[in-house]
């Protein structure tokens, strides 16, 4: 097989192939979860301990909740690196604060008043995280230069976090929450908006708890969820292009045939699997590209891979929707590339983000080569 070098505009990006099985990777503790570790271990050296009885307490009572905290955090940030310190943070905040929890609301709740909190505070003066799509109009040319913004705080994917049996479903919330479009959508939103929405219309929470929670009126939370509201509804991609379940059998067929079109290097088929408006994006780079044609031709003259098998792929779930992980032939060994979250449209393809930032992967628990 020829091994041709990586042209210039890639070889400081590591790339992610998608690889192989065409069923569902099986599920692994990812670096994401393992990193929520038991916050006592941080509180040590804090300076302030609730009583030894109830340490065991807080431990027990909390885990339950770590998950939903990540799903909160991430949809007020748009970033999985962030949500995990800021739920670290939350959890460090709350242990310090639990002798003092009188139960005069659920621990759920009280939990979500500080993570809120808490990503209130890390987003003051920080800019919104979007995508290239965010940025203007489509690339015209598929085969000219990528123009890359590293500089950029880029919108980042999250781990499927929805499907543990230990979760409530009433608590981590449903997958369309934490679907990618969304969340690009709430960073059109001020954090305060963004906040009051998730709390309202996510959360359940009525306008006086979130008025509560965040130190302000009830009319100014009917006020800013108005608003809110509003925003979304010019930003936010309609009902008909919404996924099905990313474990659905339609789903997974079309991800198993999406594999196999990249794994054989099959230009054609993968023509046939893009919707006619399709549209590509890959962050750090500031360009993306509509129609299933301009997508084709940007793969074959701009991705490092040659002929059948340079790539492989693993499928998983990212954002509550179908995405595979994708690794690029680097020698002997397929090392990481790229991470696709896929929209799917009918039996077609309708968007996919193809994120670069190879140090995604071992929070998706993906393994570090194939």
């Amino acid at each position: 097989m020829r091994t041709s070098p990586m042209p210039a505009k890639f070889r400081s990006v590591r790339v992610v192939v998608i690889t192989g099985s065409v069923t569902a990777a099986p599920v692994r503790v990812s670096e994401t979860l393992r990193r929520l570790i038991d916050v006592s271990v941080l509180a040590e050296n804090s300076g302030r301990e609730p009583a030894d009885e109830r340490r065991g307490d807080f431990s027990a009572h909390t885990e339950p909740y770590r998950r939903e905290l990540l799903a909160h955090c991430y949809r007020m940030t748009g970033s999985l690196h962030d949500a995990e310190d800021l739920v670290q943070e939350t959890l460090l905040r709350a242990w310090k604060a639990y002798e003092g929890f009188a139960g005069k609301s659920s621990l759920r709740t009280w939990l979500h008043r500080i993570a809120t909190n808490t990503c209130l505070t890390a987003l003051e003066g920080r800019r919104r995280r979007p995508l290239p799509t965010g940025l203007g109009r489509p690339s015209a040319d598929p085969s000219g230069e990528l123009v890359e913004r590293r500089e950029v705080s880029w919108l980042e994917p999250l781990p499927d976090v929805t499907d543990d049996p230990a979760d409530p479903s009433t608590i981590v919330g449903n997958r369309e929450s934490v679907r990618l479009a969304f969340v690009a959508a709430l960073q059109h939103l001020s954090p305060r908006q963004r906040a009051v929405l998730l709390l309202r219309d996510v959360l359940q929470w009525k306008s006086a708890e979130v008025a509560d929670a965040i130190g302000t009126s009830t009319v100014a939370v009917n006020s800013l969820l108005q608003r809110a509201r509003s925003q979304l509804q010019t930003v936010r991609p309609s009902a008909a292009d919404r996924l099905s379940a990313p474990d659905s059998p339609e789903a997974q067929d079309l991800l198993a045939r999406y594999i196999a079109a990249f794994e054989a290097y099959d230009i054609d088929r993968l023509v046939e699997l893009f919707t006619a408006e399709a549209i590509w994006e890959m962050p750090p780079y500031t360009g993306w590209y509509q129609g299933a044609q301009a997508i084709v031709t940007l793969i074959h003259q701009q991705c490092p891979a040659y002929s059948p098998g340079d790539m492989r792929l693993i499928s998983l779930i990212a954002n509550g929707q179908p995405a595979a992980a994708m690794y690029m032939r680097a020698g002997d060994v397929h090392l990481p590339f790229q991470l696709h979250v896929l929209d799917m449209a009918a039996d077609r393809v309708s968007h996919v983000v193809a994120f670069l930032d190879t140090t995604l992967f071992p929070k998706f628990g993906l393994p570090d080569s194939l």
